[in-house]
C-alpha cells in the first residue's frame, strides 16, 4: 500500500492467527457472522459457545485484550440503542431495579448486545491480525470484482491524506477564533465538510488522470 499507509487497527505479531492466509480468515469471519446472526434471540448457550470460540482465537492471536477493548468503543451507539429497547418495546412487563421493562424487549436487547459485541470483536480481531494489503489480496483470491478491490485499496491509501486535510482545516478554523464544539458552529462544520468533499473529489480526478497518463487500463499491477 506504500510507505506510511499501514492501517491503525493492525497489531504486529507472529502468532498462528497472524500467519493464517487472509482469504481463509475472511471466509472464517463471514461464516462465523452468519452463524451469529442466524442464532435466535434467547439462545444464550449458543452465544456463550460462540464467545468462547472467539475468545480462544483472540488468545491464540496474542493481541492484548486492552488493545481490542479500546477500539470497541465503536459499538457504543448500538449499546445505547439496546438499552433503550426494553423501555419502548411492547409486551408483558417486568420490574428490574424499580423500572418497568418489556420482557420481549429485554430478550431483544440482550440478543442485540450479544450479536453486536461478537461481530465487532471478530472484525477487530481480523483487522488486528491482517494487514491491509493482505486483506486486499485475500479479496482478490476470493474473486471479488477487481474494481471494488481497487476502490478499497485507494480508500485505505488516501484515508490518512483526507484525515490530514481535515486536521489542517480544523487548525485553520481555530486560528481564526472558531472552536467547532457547540451547535452554533454546525453550519461552519457543514461548509467545511462540503469543502473537504470537493477537495477529495478533485484529488481523485487528478489521481485518475495521472493513472491514465501512465497506461492504466482498468487493472493495477500486483
Amino acid at each position: 500500500m506504500g510507505a506510511g499507509h499501514k492501517h491503525r487497527l493492525h497489531y504486529h505479531g507472529h502468532s498462528p492467527v497472524h500467519r493464517t492466509p487472509a482469504h481463509v480468515k475472511l471466509l472464517a469471519l463471514v461464516a462465523f457472522m452468519l452463524v451469529v446472526v442466524a442464532t435466535p434471540a434467547g439462545w444464550w448457550t449458543f452465544h456463550g459457545v460462540q464467545a468462547v470460540l472467539l475468545l480462544g482465537v483472540v488468545a491464540a492471536s496474542r493481541v492484548p485484550p486492552l488493545y481490542l477493548a479500546k477500539r470497541m468503543v465503536v459499538e457504543v451507539p448500538f449499546v445505547v440503542f439496546a438499552l433503550l429497547v426494553p423501555f419502548v418495546a411492547t409486551g408483558p412487563r417486568t420490574d428490574v431495579l424499580g423500572l418497568s421493562l418489556s420482557e420481549p424487549g429485554l430478550v431483544a436487547a440482550g440478543a442485540l448486545l450479544a450479536k453486536g459485541t461478537l461481530g465487532v470483536l471478530a472484525s477487530l480481531t481480523l483487522a488486528a491480525t491482517t494487514e491491509a494489503p493482505d486483506l486486499l489480496r485475500g479479496l482478490q483470491r476470493l474473486r471479488m470484482p477487481d474494481l471494488l478491490v481497487q476502490i478499497m485499496g485507494f480508500m485505505i491509501r488516501y484515508l490518512d491524506v483526507v484525515t490530514g486535510e481535515l486536521g489542517r482545516m480544523t487548525t485553520a478554523m481555530r486560528a481564526r477564533g472558531c472552536e467547532p464544539r457547540s451547535p452554533r458552529h454546525w453550519p461552519v462544520l457543514a461548509r467545511a465538510m462540503g469543502s473537504l468533499f470537493i477537495r477529495s473529489y478533485e484529488r481523485g480526478e487528478r489521481v485518475h488522470l495521472a493513472m491514465l497518463s501512465r497506461g492504466y487500463d482498468g487493472s493495477l499491477p500486483s
